[in-house]
């Protein structure tokens, strides 16, 4: 199983928040969406900061970032008219 590492992203300046084995990229992403909610939660100052919470793999390649601060629905484009 791979090795995953999760930064906080603060004015493009990573900061590593800790890295763990899981199954797979999936498992990693859910990781990193949960992370972001609870920061989110406990660091209201983060918020509209474009801060992000991001997943790298053991080459230090990023392989998933999430928003701190979640896309509001009007902006997302619906595909059902």
């Amino acid at each position: 199983m791979p090795f995953y590492y999760f930064d906080l992203l603060v004015d493009g300046q990573p900061n590593n928040q800790g890295g763990m084995i899981l199954e797979d990229l999936a498992v990693a992403s859910d990781r990193a969406d949960a992370l972001a909610s609870e920061l989110r939660t406990l660091k209201p100052e983060l918020r509209s900061k474009n801060c992000f919470v991001r997943v790298v793999d053991e080459n230090s390649t990023e392989i998933y970032r999430t928003p701190l601060d979640p896309v509001p629905s009007w902006s997302v484009r619906s595909s059902q008219k």
